[in-house]
């Protein structure tokens, strides 16, 4: 474990870890705060996730059409400045007067310009950390799902205390005191290429622009088997994101209170770090093979809802399924190191722009089948689902040769 935790040793590294810590455990604590506020006021499950969903589903535009901006212009100034924009639209939501619809459109804003703030913190971490990449994702996957564990286990209860509205008004300040973070110390972290477009002359308009850059991202991804198959393994998680979306609901289901939505919330974060500090102790070629078997597994589990399982059986399942989810680190840190340095920032947003997207409409897809037959078949149903597309993108993994993959990459530091 030295290894994985000798990424702190770059600063650089360090200030961008912190900024993202503080902007997930806010974005934890408005998303709970939401979700609440709707189900309570509604009695809606399906409101209820769709809600949630709203904090992901704007990804499908802004993914596509902004995460080329990380390839364009400085990284730092890129990520500073959509911490900025966040900041301003969530300290508005934090007022009480807004209404509802207004708020739901300003978490579509806010959601807009997560995609290039994503794409420019990806596409920085491999040139701060070169050969230790591996190890720097594996702290940020412990560390933020531990950050999730704390933040879902206590934002209900929170929120409780101080209300929705001074919830949000914490998630704004995370944003403000991330860019801070940034802009003081982070380099700037220039594009690797000139700036320009490729291939796009200077006078062309925006829209042309972006979705050129966007057509970059999407062909480097499909000439390279290797990077198509990453990203449908990664794309997995849309299946396995609905318990998440019916916690409220679920939770009232079985019967508990609104303190146990966040220990369901937490159960499968929790999970996650367990898997991640065990995969770090087995050599990166097994951790590579092993992406097909844990993927299968991360769904797998969530079959067990056809049995309508109580409050401590749901927690045992979404903990095993989480400690299998671990497997998206090695994907993801994969996905990175193979794509080419000039699109990396490209080829990182349309992976993004799938996955949250995804997790957006399963959660939507869940949150409807909920209202017809309940959230734990919504749930199970979307674990056999997920079991059987993992099973295909295991079999498409084999055909990859692992073990080839393993040896294209760098040294581990």
């Amino acid at each position: 474990m030295q290894g994985t935790w000798s990424a702190f040793a770059v600063r650089g590294f360090r200030v961008v870890w912190l900024a993202g810590l503080l902007s997930v455990a806010g974005d934890q604590l408005a998303r709970v705060a939401l979700a609440i506020l709707v189900f309570e006021r509604t009695g809606s499950a399906g409101l209820s996730a769709a809600t949630y969903a709203l904090s992901m589903l704007p990804a499908l535009v802004s993914g596509a059409l902004l995460s080329w901006l990380a390839d364009r212009f400085p990284r730092r100034r890129v990520l500073v400045a959509c911490d900025v924009v966040r900041a301003l639209l969530v300290a508005v939501m934090a007022v009480p007067a807004v209404p509802l619809p207004l708020m739901a459109a300003l978490l579509v804003l806010v959601q807009l310009a997560e995609a290039p703030f994503s794409a420019a913190q990806g596409a920085v971490l491999p040139e701060l950390l070169g050969g230790r990449y591996e190890a720097g994702q594996a702290v940020q996957q412990v560390t933020t799902q531990l950050c999730l564990v704390l933040g879902f286990a206590a934002a209900a209860f929170v929120v409780t205390g101080v209300g929705a509205h001074a919830a949000l008004a914490i998630d704004a300040a995370t944003f403000a005191v991330s860019a801070v973070l940034l802009r003081t110390g982070l380099g700037v972290h220039p594009p690797p290429s000139d700036g320009v477009a490729d291939g796009v002359v200077g006078g062309a308009t925006w829209w042309r622009r972006s979705w050129h850059q966007v057509a970059a991202g999407a062909v480097a991804v499909r000439r390279d088997r290797r990077l198509t198959t990453l990203v449908w393994l990664g794309w997995l998680a849309l299946f396995t994101v609905v318990p998440e979306g019916l916690a409220v609901p679920f939770a009232r289901q079985v019967g508990a209170d609104g303190g146990w939505v966040g220990v369901l919330l937490a159960a499968e974060p929790a999970g996650a770090v367990a898997g991640a500090l065990l995969l770090r102790r087995i050599a990166r070629p097994a951790r590579v093979r092993a992406l097909g078997v844990l993927a299968v597994g991360t769904s797998a589990p969530l079959m067990a809802y056809w049995a309508q399982p109580g409050l401590g059986a749901a927690l045992a399942l979404l903990f095993v399924s989480g400690m299998c989810s671990a497997y998206q680190v090695t994907a993801g840190a994969t996905f990175v190191q193979l794509s080419p340095p000039q699109v990396r920032g490209r080829t990182l947003g349309f992976a993004r722009t799938g996955m949250v997207a995804g997790q957006g409409l399963g959660i939507v897809l869940g949150g409807l089948l909920a209202q017809l037959a309940g959230p734990a078949t919504a749930i199970a149903a979307a674990g056999t689902a997920g079991a059987l597309v993992a099973l295909a993108a295991a079999a498409a993994w084999a055909r990859r040769r692992p073990d080839a993959v393993s040896a294209a990459l760098p040294a581990e530091a």
